[in-house]
This record gives structure tokens, C-alpha cells and sequence, in this order.
């Protein structure tokens, strides 16, 4: 069973298209939903249908991206005027959103036997990224606490 954000992640990806991991490309879905992604020295925000990222490597600008694109499709408004508790939530929501949107749930679903490095090669994010994602996902299962998950670095 699904949530109401891996429900709605599910039907933007298929309504565009996106249903493996190797689709999963910012270019691609930015202008599939009308985005533009600009890039910026040292800023990361979203205006109007512009999402802009800061240069970096290809992992990085693709969570940024998943947390920005986050903003662009479930906030709207100024954060520039609003109460800082309410900024927190809205941050906190774009960064749950990213894990959601970078690792789709129902990509996750259809692989067996994977490790934090899998999850990394394919979905294209870093280390602490995968661990953490994947460590949401594993809860879903087991409402016994946290999964820890341990590997050996090569």
C-alpha cells in the first residue's frame, strides 16, 4: 500500500512516461512538466515555471533537482514573506519529496536483492542519500525501528 506522495509520484512519472530508472532524467522531466532549469553560483530556488540549480555533479544537481522540482509541483507562495515555522515544513516536505522522486517507491518495489551501492548506480544519488532513502523504505516493513544497514566500502 501505497502513500498518498508514492501514489502521486506513481502518476506523474507514468502520466510522462517514466517508468524505469534510466528515464529518470532531469532534462527529460523538466520538460515534460514545463520547467526550465537554470543554473545559478550559489542558489538553489524555484520561480514561476524556473527551477534553478547550482553547477555541480551529476548526483548532486539530480537531488537538488528532486528537491526543487518538490517545491514547484506542491508549493506555491513567496517564502520570502512567510513564518519561519512554516518555511521548516515547507523544506522538510521538498526533502521528503526528493527522496520520494529521486528513488521512486515503485521502481524500488520491482528490484530483488540490492544494496546501497545498486541504489546509487541506478538511481543516480550519493551514498548518504541511498542509505537514507532506503532506510525509509524498509521501514514501511518493519515498524520496529530503524533498519541498520552496514556494508563494507570497496
Amino acid at each position: 500500500m501505497y502513500t498518498h506522495l508514492e501514489d502521486y509520484i506513481y502518476e506523474l512519472y507514468t502520466s510522462i512516461g517514466i517508468e524505469i530508472p534510466v528515464n529518470l532524467d532531469k532534462q527529460i522531466i523538466a520538460k515534460k512538466l514545463g520547467v526550465e532549469i537554470i543554473y545559478e553560483e550559489d542558489k538553489l530556488f524555484r520561480f514561476d515555471n524556473e527551477i534553478s540549480l547550482i553547477r555541480s555533479d551529476v548526483r548532486q544537481e539530480w537531488m537538488d533537482f528532486g528537491h526543487e522540482i518538490g517545491h514547484y509541483l506542491r508549493h506555491c507562495g513567496c517564502q520570502l514573506n512567510m513564518h519561519r515555522l512554516f518555511i521548516d515544513l515547507q523544506e522538510w516536505q521538498a526533502n521528503n519529496f526528493a527522496y520520494h522522486f529521486c528513488v521512486p517507491t515503485f521502481m524500488l518495489d520491482k528490484l530483488y536483492n540490492y544494496t546501497i551501492y545498486d541504489i546509487m548506480q541506478l538511481f543516480n544519488v550519493d551514498y548518504d542519500f541511498a542509505y537514507k532513502r532506503l532506510e525509509m523504505y524498509t521501514n514501511k516493513f518493519y515498524s520496529g525501528g530503524s533498519m541498520k544497514w552496514t556494508y563494507q566500502l570497496n
